[in-house]
């Protein structure tokens, strides 16, 4: 089976290649934005949402490029890091932290959207001195209610042995996922397999899953659980970003975010759903900028 590595590096434009993967270490993939300014200050970090990888925040980079320096990750068990057994939000902080730590960086500000946004605020409040500021995108510290059971049935009906291409994926998903848009997003994760890995009656399996399905779903209670309150607030500044029309933040929350974020302020993107930074990228990196410049006071 092919290694998935615990680092890898990607500068736009252009690509770096990935370093050999580390026995036991930390399994997170990331890529990296060299900034054309000089100006630069805390170097930021974004983390997508469930069943997502690095390119999901991919506009969004682009346009702060220029002015920050910008790393990206892969979650455990999604896009190119590593699959692991443990599901939890202390886990993916845990790490991230790792990973912070085989990079080098001491303290770096954080933008996640979604889960991404869930870890986020799991390392802000039980390692505070490694996070400067924190954006996050459309998701509260708090529990929700299972939202996904149509897209693990989804994933389950595809049967990686006998289709032939993403359409016969898609056709298979269809059923249970009736929205295109978000089929699409979801067989980003599938790809041609390169080592043509064979299943256990011999044949070959040339199509497989980025994602950890399997885990993802039996732990997918811890993913959707509150974040730690047993540590301080992180006090530091705190920017949650909302779409309007989405259902993840909602004035019930409010107690709860300011309890662990007590800094925190409140934007909100007009017209948008959950996917607020993919439907709106310029008003969404507008607010990124403004509050994670350099120059900006507090």
């Amino acid at each position: 089976m092919e290694l998935m590595p615990p680092i890898f590096h990607r500068c736009w434009p252009n690509i770096d290649p990935a370093p050999k993967p580390e026995s036991g270490s930390a399994s997170v993939a990331d890529s990296i934005s060299q900034p054309a300014s000089e100006n630069i200050s805390t170097p930021i970090v974004f983390v997508h949402g469930l069943f997502g990888s690095i390119e999901n925040l991919g506009m969004i980079t682009r346009l702060l490029k220029d002015d920050f320096l910008i790393y990206a990750i892969d979650l455990p068990n999604h896009g190119r890091s590593q699959h692991t057994s443990e599901i939890s939000l202390q886990a993916m902080a845990a790490a991230m932290l790792k990973w912070l730590d085989s990079v080098g960086l001491d303290c770096v500000d954080l933008v996640g959207h979604s889960l991404g946004g869930k870890v986020c605020m799991e390392l802000a409040l039980r390692h505070p001195d490694r996070v400067h500021r924190l954006v996050v995108a459309d998701i509260a510290p708090v529990a929700y209610p299972r939202r996904h059971d149509d897209i693990f049935a989804a994933f389950r009906a595809v049967d990686l042995n006998t289709i032939k291409s993403r359409a016969d994926a898609d056709a298979l998903m269809r059923p249970y996922v009736t929205i295109a848009s978000t089929r699409s997003f979801l067989l980003k994760n599938l790809e041609k397999s390169t080592d043509k890995a064979k299943d256990e009656d011999g044949s070959e399996n040339t199509w497989r899953w980025r994602l950890n399905i399997e885990a993802l779903e039996s732990g997918y209670h811890h993913i959707i659980s509150a974040n730690t309150s047993s540590f301080r607030p992180f006090n530091k500044p705190v920017l949650f970003i909302k779409g309007e029309h989405s259902s993840y933040i909602m004035p019930i929350h409010q107690e709860s975010i300011l309890s662990l974020f007590p800094s925190a302020g409140v934007k909100v993107i007009n017209n948008t759903e959950h996917w607020l930074h993919a439907e709106k990228p310029e008003i969404f990196a507008g607010l990124v900028r403004r509050f994670l410049s350099p120059d900006r006071k507090g």
